[in-house]
């Protein structure tokens, strides 16, 4: 069921100073993110969207789902978070009395930029009595609003589970409409928000390649629409997609994601050939997430060695968006 949800623009965070550039090549950057995680008690979590060098440098490299896992889960003093703002805020909700810092800020995310809380909560006000189910990609205010979250691992099981409640599904429509298909309810009514990643793929130009490589199957993620989906032999979360590279027989896979993954899929699936899936537009490096790209080994190194920036959410807002994410943690078992 679609709905009249705006398509609201992307914001940005608030820009921080950056600080001054360092003179150290990439071994002596590692060196010192070493040095300075064992100093720290740190832990680093990184999503497989980040660069190589990061997601090499990481204690646990996962999805939106394992790192929430892993955050739940983690001893450290110190939660250095390599992905985009939102993933950080999850991370924080679930350990308010650690440390929580991100090697740049600014790395926001088109869904959970495109999902301002005020907006979300004057729309739900039009569907009383729905239970609010919001994608993991939206700020710790949304969360605040919902009733569980979930991710692109347990999004079906989710929906599954709560029966034929009415059901409101946000940020993401592209997901939405999956695990409408998925889960047999075409009743759910879904906010109108993508990924600018998983939306610039073209039909046309995958067409093409599947034609070049008759013997590729084509793996998605489910934030993709529905015209790259239906080529797709496999539609899954990330860590399902690097799963299923290495388990099947299959010799060569192109892969409709953001191509940050192909680093840990090659590692696990050694051998094979994989192909990132084509944007529209040719001249841009489109099927790379910008946010994520934002973090770096220097400013990794930064954020360690001046524990800044930091991620705090008001402890009003923690408290509500903590229930969700337990409920979505506990459904996920």
């Amino acid at each position: 069921m679609s709905n009249d949800a705006p398509r609201l623009p992307v914001v940005g965070h608030p820009p921080a100073p950056a600080p001054a550039p360092l003179d150290l090549t990439e071994v002596e950057l590692e060196d010192g993110i070493r040095r300075l995680k064992a100093e720290r008690n740190a832990v680093i979590l990184a999503h497989y969207y980040q660069e190589s060098e990061i997601q090499d440098l990481a204690d646990f490299v996962g999805d939106s789902l394992q790192l929430s896992q892993a955050a739940a889960k983690t001893q450290a003093d110190v939660i250095a978070f390599c992905g985009v703002h939102f993933m950080a805020e999850t991370a924080k909700i679930l350990n308010p009395t650690k440390i929580v810092v991100v090697p740049d800020l600014e790395a926001g995310c088109s869904l959970a930029d495109g999902c301002p809380a005020p907006v979300f909560a004057r729309w739900l006000e039009g569907y009383p009595g729905h239970t609010v189910i919001s994608y993991i990609n939206c700020s710790a205010e949304v969360k605040a609003l919902s009733d569980v979250i979930c991710t692109s691992s347990n999004a079906v099981k989710i929906v599954k589970a709560l029966g034929d409640q009415k059901i409101v599904f946000a940020p993401d429509r592209y997901l939405g409409a999956f695990v409408q298909k998925q889960s047999g309810r075409d009743d759910l009514v879904l906010w109108q928000g993508t990924c600018i990643v998983h939306e610039s793929f073209s039909e046309r130009r995958l067409l093409e390649l599947m034609a070049k490589h008759p013997d590729a199957e084509v793996i998605a993620h489910p934030e993709c629409p529905e015209s790259i989906l239906r080529h797709a032999a496999h539609v899954a979360s990330t860590s399902g997609l690097i799963t299923y590279a290495k388990d099947s027989p299959k010799q060569t896979f192109i892969v409709a994601t953001e191509a940050g993954i192909l680093h840990k899929m090659a590692a696990e699936a050694p051998g094979k050939t994989l192909i990132p899936a084509p944007p529209a537009d040719d001249s841009c490096a489109c099927n790379l997430c910008p946010h994520m790209r934002r973090n770096t080994l220097e400013k990794l190194y930064l954020c360690l060695r001046d524990l800044a920036p930091q991620i705090d959410v008001p402890e009003p807002i923690r408290v509500r968006a903590l229930a969700p994410i337990q409920r979505m943690l506990e459904m996920s078992v």
